[in-house]
C-alpha cells in the first residue's frame, strides 16, 4: 500500500484521518465537496486537500461520507486499479460499483465532535469483494487497531443494529431524561454520576447483573405511577411502558396493569 486517499470532511473522516496519520499510514491527502471543511481538515491532518474533480491516483480510496451519499461519491471517483472502500456499517459493497475492487472499513464506535478518538482498541470491521480488496483493507485496519473483524454484509447489518440499540437509543433517552429535569428547573447534570457508574458496571459485570429499577424488581405500582407522570408525554410514555414490559417479561414478572 503506497498511497491512501480519504474522501469526506465530516466526523468519520476527521477521526479516521487522524488515526491513519497516527499509524504512519501513507495518507496522501483528503478530498471533499465543502471547500471550507476540506481546508480545515487538510490543515488538521497536515495533508493536501483535493477537489472532487481533481482526485489524485491512489492504491486505496476511502469514502468516509454519509451512507446516503456513498454511491454518488463513488460515481465521481475515476476508474482505478486500486481499492475503493466506504466506512458504513450497514451498507453493502455493491454501492461502490462499478469499481472492481471494493471494501468496507467500519469503526464500531460513536464518533462525535471534539478531540480525535484513539481507535487503537476500537473494533474495526472489514469486508472485501475479493482477495486484493480484502488484503489491502486488512493491512490498513490492522495498522490502526488491534481489534479487527472480517464480517460479511448480513452480520455487519446485525452488528450495526446492535450498536444503535447499545449506544444511540440510550443517549437519546438520556437527552429526554435531562429535558424532564430542565422542565422542573432541576440541574440536568444530576444524572451524570448515575450515567457514568452504570456504564462502568455494564462494562465490568455485564448488563444483566447491572440492571436495576422497578421493572427489574417487578414493582408494578412504581411503573404505573411513572406512567401517570408521563401523561403529557405520550411518545415517551409509550416508550417507557414498552421497555418496562420487556424488562418485566425478561425477569419473569407479570405485566398486568401496564397499559401500552
Amino acid at each position: 500500500m503506497t498511497a491512501i486517499l480519504l474522501i469526506g470532511t465530516g466526523r468519520m473522516a476527521y477521526h479516521l484521518g487522524h488515526a491513519m496519520v497516527q499509524a504512519n499510514l501513507p495518507l496522501i491527502g483528503v478530498a471533499g465537496r465543502d471547500s471550507a471543511k476540506l481546508n480545515d481538515l487538510a490543515r488538521f491532518l497536515e495533508r493536501p486537500g483535493y477537489r472532487m474533480d481533481l482526485l489524485p491516483a491512489a492504491d486505496l480510496t476511502i469514502i468516509a461520507t454519509s451512507d446516503d451519499s456513498i454511491a454518488e461519491v463513488a460515481g465521481q471517483v475515476p476508474a482505478r486499479k486500486g481499492v475503493v472502500a466506504h466506512t458504513a456499517g450497514a451498507v453493502g459493497l455493491d454501492v461502490l460499483a462499478p469499481h472492481a475492487h471494493r471494501a468496507v472499513l467500519w469503526p464500531v464506535q460513536t464518533l462525535s465532535h471534539g478531540a480525535p478518538i484513539d481507535l487503537s482498541d476500537v473494533p474495526l470491521v472489514v469486508d472485501g469483494s475479493g482477495p486484493e480488496a480484502l488484503e489491502g483493507i486488512l493491512r490498513v485496519a490492522r495498522a490502526i487497531s488491534g481489534s479487527v473483524l472480517q464480517l460479511p454484509h448480513g452480520q455487519r447489518e446485525l452488528l450495526h443494529l446492535a450498536a444503535v440499540l447499545a449506544s444511540n437509543l440510550p443517549v437519546f433517552l438520556m437527552q429526554e431524561a435531562q429535558r424532564l429535569l430542565k422542565q422542573e428547573k432541576l440541574p440536568p447534570n444530576l444524572l451524570m454520576p448515575l450515567w457514568r457508574l452504570t456504564a462502568s458496571k455494564v462494562s465490568t459485570i455485564g448488563p444483566e447483573q447491572s440492571l436495576t429499577g422497578p421493572a427489574r424488581r417487578g414493582d408494578i405500582a412504581s411503573i404505573r405511577h411513572h406512567l401517570d407522570l408521563l401523561t403529557d408525554e405520550p411518545d415517551l410514555r409509550r416508550a417507557y411502558a414498552l421497555l418496562s414490559t420487556m424488562i418485566l417479561k425478561a425477569n419473569g414478572h407479570g405485566t398486568d396493569g401496564i397499559d401500552l
